[in-house]
C-alpha cells in the first residue's frame, strides 16, 4: 500500500475540511496506529512484500506515529528490547504500553507500592517514546475505590496512566472526577456490538481510543474525526488505536483517519 506517513499533527493551529465541511482549527496531535505492529500477514497490503522480523517496526513507523503494544499483556518485555523499539523509531513515534495482566492485577488488588516499580522498569527505556502506560481492569473487578485510591497515590508522575475499566460500575462520576485529579486518562472502546458509538470523556491530559471493530465505512471515519477534532482543536492530544486483524485493514484504517485529521497539510 503505497503513501506518506500520517505524522503527529502539529501545534500549529490550521483550519481543518473534512469532506467538503470546514470543522475548526488543530492544535493537539494526533497519534493513530494499530494494536500491534508485528504481522508478516500484512505484506503486501501494508508491509513490503516479504518484510519480517526486524524490518517490520521501522516501516509501520515510517507511515504510522503510534503503535499499542499488546503483547506486552501476556509476556513483559525486558529493558533492552523496549530500548530497541525505541531505537527502531523517529523521535515523534510513541508507544502505548498494555501492562502486564498479572502485574496490572496485583496493582490494583494488593500492594501498588511493591508491584510498580518492577511493572514499570521496562517500559521506563522506551524514554520520550513512551506515550502511556494502560492498565486493564477486567470485568470480574467491579468498581473498589480504596484500591483505586491505593494505585492513583502510589503511580508515578512521570509515567502517563491510562485505566481500562470493562466492569460498568466504574464509570461513575466520583470515579472519573478521582481520574481528573490524579491526571490519569479514561480508555475508550468501540466493541464490534456496540449499537452507537461510545461516549468521550476526557479525564487526562489526553485522549485514549480504541477502535475494535473489524471495519469501518467512509462514513464512520468522518464521524469519529469530526469527533475528536474539538480536542484536537482544544490541544488535547489524541491516541486512537484499530484492532490488528489478518491481512492489514486496521493499517489502512489508522492511514484513512489520519488523514481526515491531518494538520500539517497547506491551505
Amino acid at each position: 500500500m503505497a503513501g506518506r506517513r500520517v505524522r503527529p499533527a502539529k501545534r500549529r493551529s490550521r483550519s481543518r475540511n473534512i469532506r467538503g465541511r470546514t470543522i475548526g482549527r488543530v492544535s493537539g496531535r494526533l497519534y493513530v496506529g494499530t494494536s500491534g505492529f508485528g504481522y508478516p500477514s500484512w505484506a503486501p497490503r501494508f508491509y513490503p512484500a516479504g518484510a519480517r522480523g526486524e524490518a517490520l517496526l521501522p516501516f509501520y513507523a515510517s507511515r504510522l506515529p503510534a503503535c499499542e503494544l499488546n503483547g506486552t499483556f501476556y509476556r513483559q518485555p525486558s529493558a533492552a528490547v523496549a530500548s530497541g523499539w525505541a531505537a527502531a523509531t523517529p523521535p515523534g513515534f510513541r508507544f502505548m504500553v498494555k501492562a502486564l495482566r498479572s502485574g496490572a492485577m496485583r496493582a490494583l488488588a494488593s500492594d501498588p507500592m511493591g508491584t510498580l516499580p518492577w511493572l514499570l522498569e521496562p517500559y521506563r527505556a522506551l524514554g520520550e517514546r513512551l506515550g502511556a502506560v494502560l492498565l486493564r481492569v477486567g470485568a470480574e473487578r467491579p468498581r473498589d475505590d480504596a484500591r483505586l485510591e491505593r494505585l492513583l497515590a502510589a503511580w508515578p508522575v512521570d509515567v502517563p496512566l491510562v485505566l481500562d475499566f470493562q466492569h460498568p460500575s466504574w464509570i461513575d462520576d466520583e470515579v472519573l472526577a478521582r481520574l481528573r485529579a490524579a491526571g490519569a486518562a479514561l480508555c475508550t472502546t468501540e466493541l464490534e456490538e456496540d449499537v452507537e458509538p461510545p461516549m468521550v470523556r476526557l479525564t487526562g491530559p489526553f485522549l485514549h481510543l480504541r477502535l475494535r471493530r473489524d471495519d469501518y465505512a467512509p462514513a464512520e471515519l468522518d464521524a469519529w474525526a469530526a469527533r475528536l477534532e474539538p480536542f484536537l482543536s482544544a490541544g488535547t492530544d489524541v491516541y486512537a488505536f484499530f484492532k490488528h486483524d489478518p491481512v492489514g485493514r486496521a493499517a489502512e484504517l489508522a492511514l484513512e483517519l489520519g488523514k481526515r485529521l491531518a494538520a500539517f497539510e497547506s491551505g
